[in-house]
C-alpha cells in the first residue's frame, strides 16, 4: 500500500500525541515537549520517504535551540516586553522560553508543516500562547520585531548564507538578533560575539551533553564601510 504510506497519518496532531513522549528537556527542566523516541514510527508522520517530503527535525532536541531557551529563562530581560522571532522554530523551544519569561509578542516560523502542529501542542502543554508561520520568510523583508533568535540553521552551506543574508536586514532594520548554536561548520564565526555557553543534548547525539554558545549577532564592518 505504498500510497497510504506516502499520505501518513491523516490527524498528525493525534500522532503526535500518541506516539511521541511528552518530557522535560534536558537542561531546560521548565519545558515539556514532544520527543522522538527509538519506538515513535516517526517515518509515517514524515511521509514515508517521500521525495520532498521534510526531515523532522522538529521532533528532537538541537544544542542551539536548548541553549537559547535556557539563556532567555536565566536571562528575561533580554526578551520582557519584546517583539520576539524564532526562526526555524522546529519544536518551538525558545518560542516557549520567551513567552515564558515575559515577551509581549511571540511569533514561530517554520516551513514543515507537522512542526507547526508540534508547536501547537508544545505550547499548549507549556501554557503560552505563540503565533506561528508557515513559509520561508528569509527571502523577505524583516519581520515586525524586537530581536530575532535563531537555533541551529548554520548546519548547511545555501540554508547559512541565506540566513545570514536575513539577518543582516534584520540588523539594518535595528532588530536584534541572537543566534545559538555549537559551532557547526557554516556558523559565520567572524560575525557572533559570544553571550554565554551551555552544556546541553544534541540532535544525532543521544544521551550526551555537548558545549553551545549563545551569541549576539554583530554587524559585518566592511559592509557597513562601502556603504
Amino acid at each position: 500500500m505504498p500510497e497510504e504510506r506516502d499520505r501518513g497519518p491523516a490527524d498528525p496532531a493525534a500522532f503526535i500525541r500518541a506516539n511521541l513522549a511528552v518530557a522535560p528537556v534536558p537542561g531546560v527542566p521548565e519545558i515539556r515537549l514532544h520527543v522522538a523516541g527509538p519506538a515513535s514510527g516517526l517515518w509515517r508522520l514524515a511521509g514515508a520517504g517521500k521525495s520532498g517530503a521534510p526531515s523532522p527535525y522538529w521532533a528532537y532536541h538541537w544544542a542551539g535551540g536548548v541553549a537559547l531557551a535556557r539563556h532567555v529563562l536565566d536571562r528575561p530581560a533580554r526578551v520582557k516586553g519584546r517583539r520576539v522571532l524564532d526562526l526555524g522554530a522546529g519544536s518551538g523551544i525558545v518560542a516557549i522560553a520567551a513567552a515564558m519569561a515575559g515577551a509581549a509578542e511571540v511569533t514561530a516560523a517554520d516551513t514543515d508543516p507537522n512542526a507547526l502542529v508540534a508547536l501547537g501542542l508544545n505550547t499548549a502543554l507549556n501554557g503560552v500562547a505563540v503565533a506561528a508561520i508557515g513559509v520561508d520568510i528569509t527571502a523577505g523583508p524583516p519581520p515586525q520585531a524586537d530581536i530575532v533568535a535563531v537555533g541551529d540553521l548554520f548546519y548547511e552551506k545555501a540554508l547559512a548564507a541565506r540566513v545570514t543574508a536575513y539577518l543582516d536586514r534584520c540588523l539594518d532594520a535595528g532588530i536584534e538578533v541572537v543566534v545559538g548554536d555549537p559551532w557547526r561548520a557554516y556558523l559565520p564565526r567572524c560575525r557572533l560575539r559570544l553571550l554565554a555557553e551551555y552544556r546541553v543534548p544534541d540532535f544525532g547525539e543521544a544521551g550526551i551533553m555537548i558545549p553551545a554558545g549563545v551569541f549576539s549577532f554583530e554587524p559585518d564592518v566592511s559592509r557597513t564601510a562601502k556603504r
